[in-house]
């Protein structure tokens, strides 16, 4: 995810969320883990995805229906069960058990909303020259 600040006139600097989506890609190139990028032209209609100074995609806006939202994962810290209560056959007394049946859990927290998603494809050499004009017209 990418964030772009967007100024409208007079008003303050508003910060929007960008999901930069590669699945129509995912099938036809390999995109190695932390892998380098840089992402240009966030402020034109078809922004540039370079990555790992190879590889060039571009991207098209496309606006959501509705708001999506994002969260975030994490693992939640296990339940732990206290045993109390007044029976002296309680051999547990004070002490916290864990369930061992309990599969792990997640916490999922939300983290912002989205009103664009930014779709990538790969780029042709043609391509590549008409954008990278574009976006020099555009400065």
């Amino acid at each position: 995810m990418a964030t772009t600040s967007v100024s409208h006139g007079h008003e303050e600097d508003a910060e929007q969320y960008v999901l930069l989506d590669l699945e129509g890609v995912s099938g036809q190139v390999h995109i190695p883990p932390n892998a380098p990028y840089v992402l240009s032209g966030l402020d034109t209609l078809n922004p540039i995805l370079t990555i790992d100074n190879k590889l060039k995609l571009i991207g098209e806006y496309e606006e959501t229906i509705g708001t999506c939202l994002v969260f975030s994962e994490s693992d939640a810290a296990p339940v732990f069960h206290e045993e109390t209560g007044p029976s002296e056959a309680n051999l547990f007394s004070g002490k916290c058990i864990v369930d061992p049946k309990q599969t792990s859990a997640k916490q999922v927290n939300p983290v912002t909303s989205l009103h664009k998603i930014l779709k990538f494809r790969l780029m042709s050499e043609a391509a590549i020259e008409d954008a990278a004009t574009k976006q020099s017209n555009s400065l």
